[in-house]
């Protein structure tokens, strides 16, 4: 028999399962969802949309073999210098077929 005015115990999670643990497991194991959007008229498809989400510490990521961030220039200054130095070496390339073609006018 329940009393009148008396709350319903509140939910309480298991020991040592908070939320940093939670995080720590899911980091640590990884968590993939994906799901497709398609929107089509007629038997015909006018529209399609795929979502793929990782969501995993950066050492499993990589143990996945997902390393984007490390050639993004964006996200890596060495990715950066990278495509720096390949842009000046395809400019000095181009500086010097200029200067050997003005020089045999």
């Amino acid at each position: 028999m329940t009393t009148a005015g008396r709350f319903p115990e509140p939910y309480r999670s298991a020991p040592g399962s908070n939320l940093a643990d939670i995080l720590e497991r899911v980091l640590d194991k990884g968590i993939v969802i994906a799901g497709d959007i398609r929107i089509n008229l007629l038997d015909i498809e006018l529209l399609t949309v795929k979502l793929r989400l990782v969501v995993a510490s950066v050492d499993k990521a990589k143990e996945m073999g997902i390393d984007w961030w490390e050639t993004d220039p964006a996200l890596s200054s060495s990715a950066r210098r990278n495509e720096l130095s390949r842009e000046n070496a395809r400019l000095r390339e181009r500086l010097q077929e200029l200067e050997e073609a003005e020089g045999q006018r």
